[in-house]
């Protein structure tokens, strides 16, 4: 076979075993291997398919199948400019996020330019965020990426070292905010937190529920637990006018913006994704 009646026979087979956006997947895992994008396959789809590669299909229709999440079968996904290495020691990182930095680094343009403004990146799995910021801040910055699995903050430091950027961000294995004990040292806090309710998260879709580290999804009973967590030590450790940055759920923005304005923080907002919905919330401490 050549590569575009392969591509055409493992869509049908996900498709047939209700694998989400089945062409997608088939044309993702053909271009990892052709290791290209999907957009460059037209150039290969008249070659003939090795059979080494068709049995590395075989074996990656098997995982989808099982319903493991594709970002996780490929091994790596986009996020804003870069590529990242993704696995199952943190969760897939998803374009609502990318707005997020886009939120953080608007702030920055206005920051002072005579001050290196230290940023903490919350919870950072894959070190998304940080990295990103890292990588896109026009001016100096000192980064620091937390998180309390030993195993996301591994891989964060792997994708850093993919990205040739080690020297950018300094990464910790803690509990929150914990290991912080200076007050009004920190420009900027960001976090993507765990905010799925703790009765939503039994009833996820499986790919997410059976496969994403419940740590990174699990916010409570109310979806809440970090956002009070994370404002309580903000008033002690940003700077005044030090601001906060949030990724909400859908649902959970009038609660988190009276979260914020009865920890006294000034400005609060929710904004908006792309795709209309309540996903971000932005405020200012005194």
């Amino acid at each position: 076979m050549n590569w575009r009646e392969t591509i055409s026979k493992t869509a049908q087979y996900l498709e047939a075993h209700k694998v989400p956006d089945a062409y997608v997947a088939a044309e993702s895992l053909a271009a990892r291997l052709l290791k290209t994008s999907r957009a460059n396959l037209v150039t290969s789809l008249d070659a003939e398919t090795p059979p080494r590669y068709l049995e590395a299909l075989r074996r990656a229709m098997s995982r989808l199948k099982s319903g493991e999440p594709l970002q996780y079968v490929l091994g790596e996904w986009d996020f804003r400019r870069l590529t990242l290495k993704c696995d199952k020691r943190a969760l897939i990182p998803r374009p609502e996020t990318e707005g997020l930095v886009s939120h953080v680094l608007s702030a920055l343009d206005k920051l002072d330019s005579s001050i290196r403004p230290l940023i903490i990146d919350a919870g950072t799995g894959t070190g998304a965020i940080a990295l990103s910021i890292a990588s896109e801040a026009k001016r100096p910055v000192s980064i620091i990426a937390l998180d309390i699995s030993s195993e996301a903050i591994e891989l964060a430091k792997e994708n850093a070292a993919l990205l040739n950027l080690a020297d950018k961000v300094h990464f910790v294995v803690t509990d929150g905010l914990d290991s912080f004990d200076e007050p009004e040292s920190i420009d900027i806090i960001v976090s993507n937190p765990p905010y799925v309710t703790s009765a939503e998260c039994a009833v996820l879709d499986p790919r997410v529920r059976d496969f994403e580290p419940r740590l990174a999804l699990d916010g409570g009973v109310e979806g809440l637990d970090f956002y009070e967590r994370y404002l309580a030590d903000a008033l002690n450790l940003l700077k005044p006018n030090g601001q906060i940055f949030f990724e909400i759920g859908e649902s959970q923005g009038a609660k988190v913006l009276n979260l914020m304005q009865s920890f006294g923080f000034l400005d609060a907002r929710i904004e908006k994704d792309l795709a209309g919905l309540d996903r971000y919330a932005i405020a200012r401490l005194p």
